[in-house]
C-alpha cells in the first residue's frame, strides 16, 4: 500500500486527496510506494521537503505565513503544493485542468488569493495559475464566476434558512444521501413532518429572540414534493417568512402536480427545480429514476404557468453515455430556456450504489469533453456562470457549475462561498454559523438517522440553539 509519512497526521487525509488525483484507488492500495512530505518552521517561514522511495528527486519549498491569524491554513496549502509538485514529476502528462485543487472550492481560495495580496487580482491570477497549477481556461472561470458574485450581502444578522425533506420517490445509482425511497419509509413521513415542524418552530422563536433576519429559504432533499399538497401547505404555513428568493426542489417530474405548484404559489416560494440530469430515457432507467423524458417536459410546460425562476440539474458522466448523448440533453435544457442550468460532474461517492456496484460511468475523457461542451453551449445561449464548486471523488477532478440568465440564487452562493450563516432544520441538515470578522465557520449538523431525529428533537434544537447564541 502506497504510505505517506508526515510530521502532522492531521494534512494526511488532504494529502491523501492530493495523492488520489493520480492514483487510482486500486493502485494506492497495491503499490509499495513512500513518500515523506515534512514541514519546518522558523519564525514566518514554512520549509516543506518532499521525497519518496521512487526516485532521487527532491521537492524543497520556502514560503512565508501571510496571515498569522490563521497559522494551520498554510501549514497544509505548503504540504498539498509541494507534494502535488513531487507527483508532477512522476506524472508529467496527466490531464489536470484544476491542478492542485482538491478538497477546497476553487472560488473560495480565489477570494483567499485576493485578499492576501490587498485586492491585487493580476497578482492572484498568477499564483492560482502558475503556484496552483490551474490551467488559465479555469482559472478565467473562476474568475468570472467571482465578477458575477459581486453585490451578494455580507451581514452576520442575516441568515439563510435550510429544510430538509430526506424522501424519494426512488433512490438514484448515484446518490450517498440519506434520502430513503418512499416506499421503504412511508409510515415515518408524518412523524417526520411533525418533528421538522416543531424544530422549525423553535428555530423561529430563536431567530426572533436574537434579531437575526432571514435573507432566503431554500427546501431541499430528497424530493420536497414527495410530500402531498396537504403536507406541503402544512408545512410551508409553519414558515410565514417575506423573503424575495424563496426555493423549493421539485426535482422529481413524477412528483409534481398541479395541486402542489399552487401551494407552492399560494406560500410565496419564487424558485423550484426540475431536474432531469438527462433527457436519454435509457439511461434515466439505468440511475434508478421511474421517469421518463416526457415527463420532464410535461411537469416543465406545467410549471411555466406559475412564473417561478426554474433552475434545471444536467449531470456529466451517468451510465455509459457518450459525448453526443450528453450533447443532446444539454440542447434540449438550452432549447427549454429555464433561469438557471447546473452542471454536474459525476461523483462516486462513498455509500452510493454506483461505488458499491461498480455501476456504470462514463469514460474520464468524455467526462472533459462534455463539461467543456457544456460551457461554451451555454454561454453561447447567454448564460452566465455564478456559482462553482468540487467534491471529493469527481470524475476528473472536475467541477459542478452554476449557470443563470437574468437571477443567481442567493442560496447557492451563500452556501457554496460561506458568505453567510445557514440555520438548518430536518434530518442531516447542516447549520453553518459565519463569522464575518475573523472569516471563522462553526458547524452543527442533526442527526442523519430519521428515526434518531425524531426520537431525538429536543437534543438538536437545544445544540443549534447554542450555536446562534
Amino acid at each position: 500500500m502506497i504510505n505517506i509519512i508526515t510530521n502532522n497526521e492531521k494534512f494526511n487525509e488532504e494529502l491523501l486527496l492530493v495523492l488520489k488525483l493520480f492514483y487510482s484507488n486500486d493502485e494506492i492500495d497495491n503499490l509499495t510506494h513512500t513518500f515523506s512530505v515534512e514541514q519546518i518552521v522558523s519564525g514566518n517561514k514554512i520549509h516543506t521537503h518532499v521525497t519518496s522511495s521512487l526516485d532521487d528527486y527532491v521537492v524543497d519549498r520556502d514560503d512565508c505565513i501571510i496571515n498569522k491569524s490563521f497559522p494551520n491554513r498554510y501549514f497544509k496549502r505548503y504540504a498539498k503544493l509541494a507534494f502535488y509538485a513531487y507527483l508532477r514529476h512522476l506524472f508529467p502528462n496527466k490531464i489536470l485542468p484544476w491542478g492542485s485543487l482538491t478538497g477546497i472550492r476553487p472560488t473560495k481560495l480565489y477570494y483567499e488569493l485576493i485578499v492576501e495580496n490587498h485586492g491585487d487580482t493580476n497578482k492572484a491570477m498568477k499564483l492560482f495559475t502558475e503556484d496552483f497549477d490551474v490551467t488559465f481556461e479555469k482559472a478565467c472561470l473562476t474568475r468570472e464566476i467571482i465578477k458575477n458574485q459581486q453585490g451578494i450581502v455580507k451581514n452576520d444578522c442575516l441568515v439563510d434558512l435550510y429544510i430538509n425533506i430526506p424522501f424519494c420517490p426512488s433512490k438514484c445509482y448515484y446518490c450517498s444521501f440519506i434520502s430513503a425511497p418512499i416506499n421503504k419509509c412511508a409510515d415515518l413521513l408524518e412523524p417526520y413532518l411533525d418533528a421538522l415542524i416543531y424544530e422549525i418552530n423553535k428555530t423561529k422563536k430563536m431567530l426572533k429572540t436574537r434579531a437575526y433576519i432571514v435573507k432566503s429559504i431554500y427546501i431541499g432533499g430528497g424530493t420536497p414534493t414527495i410530500l402531498s399538497e396537504s403536507q406541503l401547505d402544512r408545512l410551508l404555513s409553519t414558515l410565514g417568512y417575506d423573503v424575495s428568493e424563496f426555493t423549493v426542489e421539485c426535482g422529481r417530474p413524477d412528483t409534481i402536480t398541479k395541486e402542489k405548484l399552487d401551494v407552492l404559489k399560494k406560500h410565496g416560494v419564487t424558485r423550484i427545480s426540475i431536474n432531469p440530469q438527462t433527457f436519454c430515457n435509457k439511461t434515466l432507467k439505468e440511475i434508478g429514476r421511474n421517469h421518463t423524458a416526457q415527463d420532464i417536459l410535461d411537469a416543465y410546460k406545467l410549471a411555466l404557468n406559475y412564473d417561478f425562476d426554474i433552475n434545471m440539474d444536467m449531470i456529466a458522466g451517468l451510465g455509459s453515455e457518450k459525448l453526443s448523448t450528453f450533447k443532446k440533453s444539454i440542447n434540449k435544457a438550452i432549447e427549454f430556456a429555464p433561469e438557471n442550468i447546473t452542471v454536474h460532474t459525476l461523483s462516486v461517492k462513498n455509500g452510493s450504489e454506483l461505488k458499491e456496484k461498480n455501476a456504470n460511468k462514463s469514460e474520464e475523457n468524455e467526462v472533459f469533453k462534455m463539461i467543456e461542451y457544456s460551457h461554451k453551449a451555454l454561454t453561447d445561449a447567454g448564460y452566465k456562470p455564478y456559482y462553482l464548486y468540487k467534491q471529493k471523488n469527481m470524475i476528473g477532478n472536475l467541477e459542478n457549475i452554476g449557470y443563470f440568465k437574468k437571477h443567481t440564487c442567493i442560496f447557492n452562493i451563500d452556501s457554496m462561498e460561506e458568505f453567510a450563516s445557514i440555520v438548518a432544520c430536518g434530518a442531516n441538515a447542516i447549520s453553518k454559523r459565519y463569522y464575518s470578522s475573523t472569516n471563522k465557520i462553526e458547524r452543527f449538523a442533526n442527526l442523519k438517522n430519521i428515526q434518531e431525529y425524531i426520537s431525538r428533537i429536543d437534543e438538536m434544537i437545544a445544540k443549534k440553539d447554542s450555536l446562534f447564541k
